[in-house]
């Protein structure tokens, strides 16, 4: 059972009126939202500029995103039960704190050293805001067309959030610097300081069970070895021991969590994570569905990166505006998908995207080594980007329905875990097609028709292993 202000109305079951308070709650929400998913991208085209303004060396780029990934990643599942027990508004609103110092600190970094630090602050908050934020938002609307709607627009912003960073990005590193990259988080966040508290309703449980712990620091270190294995397979090939050794540890942390889970459940215990969440088919393949999902549309924007500027010999800037179509597929896919979901059901709405996506994307294949062609990734990305943003809705919809409020922290964590392990685990396979399959044009066309045959196979899995509604 979980807290409520009083000030909040009661919802009928499957309403999805917004009153004026909702609206403010769903835009404060997806603000903060919006402006995480630039982070994620925002500093791709920047490296170059970083590393010569602060002296980092080829390979010590490599670690602006690595840093960020490893907190992002690490310790979102903590923080999501965290925020289920202590409140999900003061872990979010900590969280916002945290991610306007960090900025801060590296818009004014002078150093390497201190600009890794901040670069992983800002990973810790969005670890601490992301899981907060859904949760917040699956708790102030109920489950229904309500929730489909405000979880469509929050997945429509994440993603278009995503291509935004990388173009403004380009565009703050031309114009102004690449410190502005930072900077720019800095009002948006006071702003939400500001606002949040106001609209925001606290909720958590009426009694605080005690925090797991030994689940605590197993799932977090599993998790920081996995994605830095995976990000030194990217860097180092999957056969090196720096990928190698990590990813082992990483799957005897996590093989140890689970076993510790279930003997905690049995005695009745607060687990972090309740096994019995994770037996619900909605909540394993739609996190399922999610990973592909996110792994793909990610690396396939590398792809096309590495195509727009070595193939076709765009500049960063142009390649990056390039990107706005697909930024415009996915707006219009999170739009749409309230809409599909309401008419066909969450397990139809996976279907059609992954299948629309697959097909999109393997049409890239006949891209060719001329500008001429730049009609058909533009098209492509478009269609792909809508049928994408389907299956990233349909994950998000799946993976957190059917909970109760007190258990939404936990949903929302995974489901953010998921998409940070998506995000990362997809260009370092995607590389590693490239890398092995001869030209540099060959092996783009070899890994898009990966790319596909990954989305295809999560939209078969979805569809054999959801039960119709």
């Amino acid at each position: 059972m979980t807290t409520a202000d009083p000030a909040v109305p009661a919802r009928a079951p499957g309403d999805h009126r917004m009153d004026g308070r909702a609206r403010l709650t769903l835009v404060v929400l997806l603000v903060a939202q919006f402006m995480l998913a630039v982070d994620f991208s925002i500093l791709n085209v920047a490296l170059p500029a970083i590393g010569e303004g602060l002296g980092f060396s080829l390979a010590g780029l490599q670690w602006i995103a690595t840093a960020f990934a490893l907190a992002a990643a690490g310790f979102t599942l903590l923080f999501g039960r965290i925020a289920d027990l202590v409140g999900r508004r003061r872990i979010f609103l900590g969280g916002m704190v945290l991610l306007g110092l960090s900025s801060l600190a590296g818009g004014l970094a002078t150093s390497p050293g201190t600009l890794l630090i901040a670069r992983a602050a800002q990973g810790l908050a969005t670890a601490a805001v992301t899981p907060a934020g859904l949760s917040l938002l699956t708790t102030a609307f109920p489950e229904g067309p309500a929730r489909d709607r405000a979880l469509g627009l929050n997945g429509a912003l994440m993603s278009a959030g995503f291509t935004t960073g990388a173009v403004l990005g380009g565009v703050l590193t031309d114009l102004l610097s690449w410190r502005w990259a930072f900077l720019i988080n800095v009002p948006v966040a006071l702003a939400v300081v500001a606002i949040a508290p106001a609209v925001l309703h606290e909720s958590r449980p009426e009694k605080r069970s005690r925090l797991d712990i030994p689940g605590a620091l197993t799932v977090t270190g599993g998790l920081l070895a996995l994605v830095y294995g995976l990000t030194a397979a990217g860097e180092h090939g999957w056969s090196s021991p720096y990928a190698l050794v990590p990813l082992a540890l990483g799957a005897v942390h996590l093989t140890g969590f689970l076993a510790l889970e279930k003997a905690l459940e049995k005695r009745s215990g607060a687990p972090l994570v309740p096994v019995r969440i994770l037996r619900r088919e909605t909540v394993v393949w739609g996190n399922l569905a999610g990973l592909v999902a996110f792994a793909t549309e990610t690396s396939l924007v590398f792809l096309m990166t590495l195509y727009l500027q070595q193939v076709l010999g765009f500049s960063p800037l142009a390649a990056g505006l390039s990107f706005g179509v697909l930024g415009a597929g996915t707006v219009l896919g999170g739009v749409a998908a309230s809409r599909v979901i309401s008419r066909y059901g969450t397990r139809a709405t996976l279907i059609a995207g992954g299948l629309l996506q697959a097909g999109a994307t393997a049409s890239l294949f006949a891209l060719g080594d001329d500008r001429s062609w730049l009609a058909l990734l533009l098209a492509g990305t478009f269609a792909g980007g809508v049928g994408n943003m389907l299956a990233i809705v349909g994950f998000m919809v799946t993976a957190t329905s059917g909970l109760p409020d007190a258990e939404q922290g936990t949903a929302t964590g995974l489901a953010t875990m998921t998409q940070q392990i998506g995000i990362t685990v997809g260009t370092p396979v995607m590389a590693a097609v490239v890398v092995t399959s001869g030209t540099l044009l060959t092996g783009i066309g070899v890994a898009v028709l990966v790319n596909a045959a990954i989305v295809l196979a999560g939209a078969i899995l979805a569809g054999l292993f959801l039960k119709r509604p």
